[in-house]
């Protein structure tokens, strides 16, 4: 196997910073000479900008991803009594906000080929308590919108979108985040629009909910200082907007870097025991994560960590085998194929700024490990 000469980092922020140092610098000098440091022009630009991106009409920043999701629900009218299906395969913040609004979450087994909801199971799981389809985008990859829209129509469901990893994601040439009823975005580090630390944001094209979003995120306020609903302090900080207007101008370039590393990733690949990511037709997958499975995961993992590859699980626990999640409707083995994801998926190295030596040298150490795991006698 090759001696490991440089580590190569799963993300690597500190190139991108490089990037736009006199950009960023440049925003964040601006923040302080207004002293708007929370919601203000920057904030309110940011808005304006995203959702335009997304091809919605209204954007709420707020300070994080998970606020975003609890809001989108909140201000839908979701609450104690109500049931909302997702997906027991993502991070746990998407099943943590059903719970932030009392309601109820109802798990439906994930697709093995996209790692998103099975749509297949989705009316299986209504029942006359349901009210929302909480839909995950993993990985960069959008659902498969047509079915679950059309399923939403005829129950008389809403759609939200957790769209924490698909910044730029595109189905039948719609942005990902406003094809449903709401859109909910994460601005963490590792995203595809990374902030420099947290923020998230909520689409809409519904004036009622962004309204609602709106004054929940400011502690309820319709006045300064006299709020109407008991809301909370989600607003987000100008000097992330700032930032992240800046990366914006970036992320099609981005996310075009992306794809091309993928396809390198996927050319490189092939042939190998392994199985590569899988992009929907008519769709844009933006690879937030270029996510492979692996029946011999660990031991992959192992020697790739040896080699100087950093790599990472998204996510090694489906949500109904964790002990903050537990809940006597759900047992090990009632979502196959998420707890076959959960045992097999690893996250290759994947960012803009990555070089295709080092794509070259992922891939040569995994081919190297994969031919001896094959001929064990070899080694």
């Amino acid at each position: 196997m090759p001696v490991a000469s440089e580590t190569i980092p799963l993300i690597d922020l500190a190139a991108q910073y490089r990037e736009l140092q006199d950009e960023i610098h440049a925003a964040v000098a601006r923040v302080f000479e207004t002293s708007q440091f929370v919601l203000g022009k920057e904030v309110a630009a940011f808005e304006e900008e995203f959702a335009a991106y997304c091809g919605a009409a209204h954007g709420i920043g707020v300070n994080s991803g998970a606020s975003s999701l609890h809001l989108a629900l909140q201000a839908a009218g979701i609450g104690p009594g109500d049931e909302v299906i997702t997906v027991p395969f993502t991070f746990y913040a998407t099943v943590a906000a059903i719970h932030y609004v009392g309601a109820t979450p109802v798990f439906a087994d994930i697709d093995p080929r996209t790692f998103n909801i099975d749509t297949s199971q989705i009316e299986s799981k209504i029942t006359p308590r349901s009210r929302a389809i909480l839909l995950v985008h993993l990985y960069g990859q959008a659902a498969d919108m047509d079915p679950i829209l059309d399923i939403a129509r005829r129950h008389n469901l809403l759609v939200i979108e957790d769209a924490a990893q698909a910044h730029g994601a595109e189905y039948k040439g719609r942005r990902a985040g406003g094809i449903g009823d709401l859109g909910c975005f994460s601005f963490y580090p590792s995203k595809n629009l990374a902030a420099a630390g947290e923020g998230g944001m909520v689409v809409t094209n519904n004036p009622e909910y962004a309204r609602l979003a709106r004054s929940l995120r400011n502690w309820g306020e319709k006045d300064k200082y006299l709020p109407v609903l008991r809301g909370y302090n989600y607003r987000m900080p100008g000097l992330q907007a700032a930032i992240l207007r800046v990366k914006l101008q970036r992320l099609e370039a981005w996310t075009e870097a992306r794809r091309a590393l993928a396809a390198q990733y996927d050319r490189l690949l092939d042939g190998l025991p392994l199985i590569r990511p899988y992009a929907l037709p008519d769709s844009r997958h933006v690879y937030c994560l270029y996510t492979i499975r692996s029946a011999r995961r660990d031991p992959l993992r192992s020697r790739l960590e040896e080699a100087g590859i950093q790599t990472a699980v998204h996510y090694p626990h489906p949500i109904h085998l964790m002990p903050a999640y537990a809940d006597p409707r759900y047992k090990e083995g009632d979502f196959p194929v998420a707890e076959e994801c959960a045992r097999s998926v690893l996250s290759l190295p994947l960012y803009p700024h990555l070089q295709t030596e080092q794509v070259h040298r992922v891939c040569e150490v995994i081919r190297t490990i994969s031919n001896q795991q094959a001929t064990p006698s070899s080694r």
